[in-house]
């Protein structure tokens, strides 16, 4: 676990994550976070456009959101990221921390991509069920009878399939095994897991989203999954799912429609935001393989400064102006009107108090 050394008295929740000097909105301090690098993008955006209106500083460690969420629950970190959104024993950890239930709201929405390293093919289609089926193995080459017949006229290699996937605990691995165990049809037997699973053999496991997309760029005949805006810049080919009759490839408003349909999670505290997603909508312009990051917070700090810098942040971040820097920043899908409601409502009501 990458614990920060900081070198700070330790108390209530948030003043071991902050510098004695931490100040709100307007003054100087220091705020310590991190996790999620699939955030990391759009956390460079949030950081710099805060910093500048309202001094101080903001870190943000991209070391996964396992760690992310591991650091937040022991008081290293004033905030987290997360990709995945807490287990119910992490929420109980998180409360005894924090002294009451904690605060998580969604920040990042990003569609996933589940890229290729084909010479000379930028596009596949393939249904959740060939995905799964390739993922877990059963699928060895790309020239398979059920990625051919999902892509008539591509001309496909005999090449082996090698799949990549994170080796770190991963929020991004949590949303694309959601996806198989949801989508996949049966092909995908593993319940969805920060972790990739244990019962799945072969594949190179890398660490982070550089790791992976680093892996496959070096790998031909690869496949991998990332979030979407790691891969943009890169020659990778990307594949468009099945949604319903249609193949979509992977799109911000696809991602934002999806979430929009979706549930929040039943049993949760008023302070969760925990969204259930539909991986299985057939609805046209949907794209169902998408990521939700989330940030997660105390709802009170023992240091004034810190509750002020805290809620200052969140509420940028999650705010249009906040979310508009995201998509401008990441190619994310800003939250809905409604939900960007409810977010900021949760976080404007973090206090200061022992």
């Amino acid at each position: 676990m990458a614990l920060l050394t900081l070198g700070l008295t330790l108390s209530a929740c948030g003043d071991k994550s902050t510098s004695d000097s931490a100040a709100g909105p307007g003054g100087g301090g220091t705020l310590n976070g991190g996790g999620s690098t699939a955030q990391a993008v759009a956390e460079q955006a949030w950081r710099a456009n805060y910093q500048k209106q309202n001094g101080g500083t903001i870190n943000y460690e991209e070391v996964g959101s396992g760690t992310g969420v591991e650091n937040f629950i022991s008081g290293a970190y004033a905030f987290a990221g997360s990709d995945a959104y807490l287990t119910p024993d992490q929420v109980s950890q998180a409360k005894q921390q924090c002294g009451g239930d904690p605060i998580e709201v969604p920040a990042y929405v990003s569609p996933l991509a589940v890229a290729f390293n084909l010479p000379g093919i930028k596009s596949l289609n393939l249904d959740g069920e060939t995905i799964a089926k390739i993922f877990n193995g059963s699928i060895t080459t790309w020239n398979d009878p059920a990625i051919a017949s999902q892509n008539s006229g591509v001309k496909l290699p005999s090449t082996s399939i090698s799949t990549v996937h994170r080796s770190d605990d991963s929020g991004t691995t949590f949303n694309f095994t959601d996806y198989l165990s949801q989508a996949g049809d049966g092909a995908w037997s593993d319940e969805a897991s920060v972790t990739w699973p244990a019962s799945v053999k072969g594949g190179q496991g890398l660490e982070g989203t550089s790791g992976v997309v680093g892996g496959l760029n070096d790998t031909v005949g690869s496949i991998g999954y990332a979030d979407d805006s790691a891969v943009k810049s890169t020659e990778l080919g990307v594949v468009s799912v099945k949604v319903g009759s249609d193949y979509n490839p992977p799109t911000a408003e696809g991602a934002a429609k999806v979430l929009a349909l979706s549930p929040i999670e039943s049993g949760r505290a008023p302070s969760d935001m925990a969204i259930k997603i539909d991986r299985t909508s057939t609805e046209p312009g949907t794209y169902p393989l998408l990521l939700v990051s989330y940030l997660m917070a105390c709802p009170s700090y023992s240091n004034p400064g810190t509750a002020d810098m805290v809620k200052g942040f969140l509420s940028y971040v999650v705010s249009g102006d906040g979310q508009q820097a995201a998509a401008s920043a990441a190619a994310s899908a800003p939250l809905d009107p409604k939900l960007s409601q409810d977010a900021t409502g949760i976080v404007s009501k973090i206090t200061s108090g022992s």
